[in-house]
């Protein structure tokens, strides 16, 4: 573990994995340090956001180090099904790296519950994992200038859904409807850090 301070404002705790990050953010999530406004969790990472005025960072420091880091699983936030058309441009290649048929491919995707570890890259952009293990595969080698908002790719060990139209790398299955990022829902994202997610295919 390795903190890093963030001027006087936040803390960033580096961890060797991503079940490190999540067991630190479940120990700090319920009770957190006086002071600290925001857990900011990612895949090797767990940003601190604080409150100047309120923070002692050196009592945050002293709290991170002592927390009990046992449970590498974020609390259930509930779960959402998610309908998706599996007509992604990438679906073939999918199949290709994985050595599965298209076909095969769905049904990995959709037969496992899904958690949203962490999200980042754009507003509502959930980083989901514990799907099945042979859909890793890795980022397109060239990413796309513009991915349609509601596109479902794979990149690694994690799936997502493009909560808008924006670049991306990812390798694209499929598409959905369902608004992943609305800024007058509260609360605007749809999956959140330990919201459980199940796919389901509907037809083209």
């Amino acid at each position: 573990m390795r903190l890093l301070r963030c001027a006087d404002s936040g803390l960033l705790v580096e961890l060797d994995e991503l079940a490190g990050v999540l067991a630190l953010y479940n120990a700090l999530a319920d009770r957190p340090p006086p002071g600290v406004t925001d857990l900011v969790p990612a895949a090797r990472t767990l940003l601190l956001r604080l409150d100047p005025q309120q923070a002692d960072i050196t009592e945050v420091e002293r709290a991170v180090r002592s927390a009990p880091t046992g449970q590498g699983t974020l609390a259930d936030r509930g779960q959402v099904t998610v309908p998706v058309r599996y007509d992604g441009a990438d679906l073939a290649e999918v199949a290709r790296l994985t050595g599965l048929s298209e076909r095969a491919v769905v049904q990995a995707h959709t037969a496992t519950e899904w958690t949203v570890a962490f999200g980042g890259f754009a507003p509502g952009f959930g980083y989901l994992t514990g799907g099945d293990g042979t859909l890793h595969v890795p980022r397109r080698s060239e990413s796309r200038t513009r991915v349609p908002a509601g596109s479902v790719g794979l990149a690694g060990e994690f799936s997502g859904i493009y909560p808008q139209a924006s670049p991306g790398g990812w390798q694209l299955i499929g598409h959905t409807d369902l608004r992943i990022w609305q800024v007058d829902r509260d609360p605007p994202a749809l999956l959140r850090p330990g919201v459980r997610v199940r796919f389901e295919e509907v037809d083209p």
